[in-house]
């Protein structure tokens, strides 16, 4: 079996064991098939989705706005290249380079009136609220 060594099959290696898929990783054989990956939860992007002007994927950041808080993605108007997104992922950029992505994950972001969260733990056991989050609405 050959072993790829190069950086980029480090990468793959890495996406394979988060998403769960050998398919997802991309050249070179990675692991032994036999190896089962189970995957952490992680969703693959599409590098076209990448806006590299503000650092984001947009098609992640609409979907997990949209599941979790649709209202607020709607007033965003993510759907569509607006003054509205614009200033929201200006926004969302800046904050990222000022206060940190961990911070911006654990303690959301304000833009305008809306109070938005970034990120959902998973639900643990009795925790009726989490999981109601983690079932959209």
């Amino acid at each position: 079996m050959k072993t790829d060594i190069t950086e980029k099959g480090l990468e793959s290696l890495i996406v394979t064991v988060m998403v769960g898929s050998a398919a997802a990783a991309t050249g070179g054989v990675i692991h032994d098939e036999s190896v089962p990956y189970d995957g952490t939860g992680w969703l693959l992007g599409d590098a076209k989705d990448y806006d590299p002007e503000y650092g984001v994927d947009l098609a992640q950041l609409r979907a997990f706005l949209q599941a979790t808080q649709p209202e607020a993605a709607e007033a965003l108007d993510l759907d569509h290249d607006s003054p509205t997104r614009r200033k929201f992922l200006a926004r969302l950029q800046g904050e990222t380079t000022k206060r940190g992505t961990i911070d911006l994950l654990r303690h959301g972001i304000k833009h305008l009136s809306l109070n938005l969260d970034l990120f959902y733990g998973t639900p643990s056991p009795g925790n009726r609220a989490a999981a109601s989050r983690a079932s959209g609405p």
